[in-house]
């Protein structure tokens, strides 16, 4: 086995400092559908890179706790009625 990792003559390369997380973060891991990541990836690129994904993802959460979000779903389904009656 050592004929295949052979590290005697290896480097030992800089060991990173444990970054800390900003005042009022907590990390956590979530699941979320891949849709959902790719529109907020998406959102986050048309942005110029000055929002990441996770800030986007944050506010929305925020917005929507705070009661700011819009509630699209009852309109979503007026307009869709609206357009097919009219056609």
């Amino acid at each position: 086995m050592k004929d295949q990792y052979d590290f005697t003559n290896g480097k030992r390369g800089k060991v990173r400092p444990h970054e800390l997380e900003p005042e009022g973060k907590t990390r956590i891991t979530i699941g979320l559908d891949q849709d959902i990541v790719d529109r907020f990836f998406a959102m986050a690129g048309r942005s110029g890179g000055t929002t990441g994904y996770q800030t986007l993802i944050n506010a929305a959460l925020r917005e929507y706790l705070d009661g700011k979000a819009p509630r699209f779903a009852l309109r979503r389904i007026i307009r869709e009625e609206l357009k097919s009656s009219a056609a």
